[in-house]
């Protein structure tokens, strides 16, 4: 209970942070002020329109990219596995790019997610193919990877053959993820999927707890292995790819966050699935906070600070562990 308090209690002070923290320097108080009383000011309307949807999907992208993180490494029991090993968030990526490359964001605001999370659908629908009803952990995972090989190189050749250098760059500063410019519609496109996943993947906990004494084990004692993997695999996809879908790659979250957070639960799979959405929500929200502080006059992505902080902190962790061994 001190740890689920102190995350929320760490989530909630980086909200405030972030509704606070912009290009213009204005009194947190009266930035509140203007939020909640909505006179139609100028500092009203950014508040509204701009910082509140912006600090939203911050929370959101970080708790399904955490929760998605902790659910792949509890059933995989892998704890390098992370949300782009099964190829959901390249073939948003792929998606997305062709939406820009065809021009459709031109005309049609909404093309470039809505393309991404069909692309997100037909990549769940290829891995589960692929994979098969009865494919274990290995044949998903090696479903996984395929599937991402093949967005990549997509992916790749678009940009390879694009004509127009102007796409091109949109398609790169894309890729790089970014919650800029982002509004009320991409929070609503987004907030079902997520919360459909949200539900599925939180409900894993107690076969995910089974499958630490192996596969046999987790069958003797009534799970359904089959049935676990599909919801992981779709809860997943809607987690993720809605994340990708409107911010674009941000990598690491779910790959650091329940590395962090797993000593701190006893190592059960079932608790480190709140916890980790948790501290993926307040990580995401941080480096949010970061990028518009670190270089306010430039705009540096999301997705190149994340790397930039979760690169090397994942190396520490190995390193730890390393003198950990025996």
């Amino acid at each position: 209970m001190r740890l689920a308090a102190t995350l929320v209690a760490l989530c909630a002070a980086l909200f405030v942070l972030s509704l606070v923290t912009g290009y213009a320097s204005v009194p947190a108080g009266q930035a509140l002020k203007a939020l909640i009383i909505g006179d139609g000011t100028p500092l009203s309307v950014v508040m509204r329109e701009i910082r509140l949807p912006r600090a939203l999907l911050a929370a959101m992208i970080g708790a399904s990219l955490g929760l998605s993180g902790a659910a792949l490494q509890g059933y995989l029991r892998n704890p390098l596995a992370e949300p782009g090993l099964i190829g959901i968030s390249g073939a948003a990526a792929l998606g997305a790019v062709l939406a820009i490359q065809t021009g459709l964001t031109l005309h049609f605001a909404l093309a470039l997610p809505l393309a991404a999370l069909g692309m997100a659908v037909l990549g769940v629908l290829l891995i589960l193919a692929l994979a098969g009803p009865r494919g274990g952990s290995i044949t998903l995972i090696l479903a996984g990877i395929a599937i991402s090989a093949l967005a990549s190189a997509l992916t790749s050749l678009v940009l390879n053959l694009s004509p127009n250098p102007f796409a091109a760059a949109d398609i790169v500063f894309w890729m790089m993820g970014s919650l800029a410019d982002r509004s009320f519609a991409h929070v609503w496109l987004a907030l079902p999927f997520m919360a459909l996943g949200w539900v599925m993947l939180a409900r894993l906990g107690r076969g995910l707890d089974a499958l630490t004494l192996g596969e046999d084990a987790a069958q003797a004692m009534g799970v359904h292995l089959p049935r676990l993997r599909l919801a992981l695999v779709i809860g997943t996809a809607c987690a993720v790819g809605a994340a990708t879908a409107v911010a674009g790659a941000i990598g690491f979250v779910g790959l650091v966050v329940p590395h962090l957070l797993r000593p701190l639960v006893g190592a059960r799979p079932s608790a480190l699935l709140w916890a980790s959405a948790l501290g993926g929500a307040a990580m995401v929200l941080a480096t949010d906070i970061a990028v518009r502080v670190a270089l306010p006059d430039r705009d540096l992505k999301l997705g190149v600070l994340m790397a930039l902080v979760g690169a090397p902190l994942f190396l520490h962790l190995i390193y730890k562990t390393r003198k950990e061994l025996p």
